[in-house]
Parts: structure tokens; C-alpha cells; sequence
């Protein structure tokens, strides 16, 4: 077989696999079976269970039962492409995420910046749900979000990376005029707080604050959020800045943010 034919079926194989994984969708973590994922993937049965069993060899699914999910080899090349100190960040910030819950009853998150998108680390939601694009894991572009925004403020590299990359829009109500958006985090940085309305997802408001760690670095962001009309912002002011201090203070004991570069001034 030539090199040329080699490549070729390489880059087939890595298809099918890759039409594979993207099939389990919602059902990657519970499981799928063959024929269905085979159905999704636009392949033969045949061709679907080889290709699955050769991901199976090394790792990236599983068995379950008569089908197949997600296995531990996607968890750990996911959880390389971001931060090593989230799992700090989450281990030592939670506690206070909860508290924040505890005085407001509404959807709370713990989040960090990936760039110039949010990483959502923890999330407790409360009674009056809205639908919104913030998961466990998931990454949402940070000048949609007011945790976003609460963070790009103090973060020289994504501040910079926001006043001059393309903005992409998630509503209409997303803020994708560069200017204004640089307006807008110099407006946050001096008042210490975030808020968005309708820029996630319709009908989701959102406040929020960082939390710094060492030298005065953003480590983390806390928000609170609710439905649009009957969700009052500053309501929620008090109770982030409180819980945003005392988790300032757990993140200096903690050591968190040491590991990254001094902020400039943005200002």
C-alpha cells in the first residue's frame, strides 16, 4: 500500500470517528447504541461498530450495557486544554458559591476565563429557571456574560483580545461593537460589578463580580442570575460583594493565581 493510500484511509478513519463522537450529542455521558449512533453518523452498522471499537481500544468510549459513551480518555484530554489551577479554583470557590445561593434562591455560577470565553466551573440553579447557555464544563464568549465581563476588566490579555477581535453575537441584544464593549469594561473595572440583559440568552439577566487571588490577579468570577422583568440587578449588589471578599480571602490562603503574569492597567 502506497503512502499516499495510507493518508488517505488515515484521514477516512479519523472522520468516522469524529462523525461518531459527535453523534452520542445529549447521550454521551448515559450512552448510545450502536444502530442509533450509526443512523447519526451516516455510516453502515459494520463500519460504525469497527470504528467504535478501535476508540473503545484506546480509551475514548466505553461499554455500557448493549451500547457505548463517552470513556475516561475525552475526560482527561478535555480537562487539559484549560487551566490546571480550575480544579483548585473550583475545590476552594464552591463553598462560597453556595453561600451566594443561600442569600439570593437564584441560578448562581462560579466560572474563569479561557481567552476570551467563560469556563463555567460550578453552577446551583434556582427556583425560577431561565434557559441560558451556561453549563458545567461549558464555554460561553465572554463578552456575552456579565462574569465574562467581570473578568476580561481585569484581565489585561483577554481586555486587549476583546477591543480587537471580531465579536460574535448570541442574541440580539450582544454586544459586538468593540468600542462600546471597551466602554463598557472600563465602566466595570471602576464600579467593581457586571450586568447583562437579554446578551446570553432571551429572557436571562445576569450580575456579577471577580474574586482576586494573589497580587490582585482575577482568579474567578461569581454571578447571580434571573428572568428579565422580574429579576432586580442591584438587588443582588450586597450579597455579591460580600460573598466576592470572603472568597478573595480564601483564594489569597489558598495561593490561587499565583501561577499567572501581574495585570497592567487598562485604564
Amino acid at each position: 500500500m502506497s503512502s499516499t493510500t495510507t493518508s488517505r484511509d488515515d484521514r477516512a478513519a479519523i472522520d468516522k470517528a469524529f462523525s461518531l463522537l459527535v453523534s452520542f450529542g445529549a447521550q454521551a455521558s448515559t450512552g448510545l447504541g450502536v444502530s442509533e449512533l450509526a443512523r447519526r453518523a451516516e455510516l453502515s452498522k459494520s463500519t460504525a461498530f469497527r470504528v467504535l471499537k478501535m476508540l473503545e481500544r484506546n480509551g475514548v468510549v466505553e461499554r455500557v450495557g448493549s451500547g457505548y459513551r463517552f470513556g475516561r480518555r475525552l475526560h482527561e484530554l478535555g480537562s487539559a486544554v484549560y487551566s490546571p489551577e480550575n480544579e483548585r479554583i473550583r475545590e476552594a470557590l464552591t463553598p462560597f458559591l453556595a453561600d451566594l445561593y443561600e442569600l439570593t434562591h437564584e441560578t448562581v455560577h462560579l466560572a474563569t476565563l479561557h481567552g476570551v470565553e467563560v469556563v463555567y466551573l460550578a453552577k446551583l440553579y434556582g427556583h425560577r429557571r431561565v434557559p441560558s447557555p451556561s453549563r458545567v464544563g461549558g464555554r460561553v464568549p465572554a463578552h456575552c456574560t456579565a462574569i465574562g465581563k467581570a473578568l476580561a476588566a481585569h484581565d489585561p490579555a483577554a481586555f486587549d483580545a476583546l477591543a480587537t477581535a471580531p465579536l460574535t453575537a448570541l442574541t440580539a441584544n450582544s454586544l459586538v461593537d468593540s468600542d462600546r464593549l471597551t466602554l463598557q469594561l472600563m465602566n466595570v473595572r471602576r464600579d467593581g460589578f457586571a450586568v447583562e440583559s437579554e446578551e446570553a440568552a432571551p429572557g436571562l439577566a445576569c450580575i456579577a463580580v471577580p474574586v482576586f487571588g494573589v497580587g490582585g490577579r482575577p482568579v474567578a468570577g461569581l454571578s447571580v442570575s434571573g428572568p428579565v422583568g422580574s429579576f432586580d440587578l442591584q438587588q443582588h449588589s450586597p450579597a455579591l460583594r460580600q460573598v466576592a471578599h470572603s472568597a478573595s480571602l480564601a483564594a489569597l490562603r489558598a495561593g490561587l493565581g499565583a501561577s499567572l503574569r501581574r495585570p497592567r492597567s487598562v485604564a
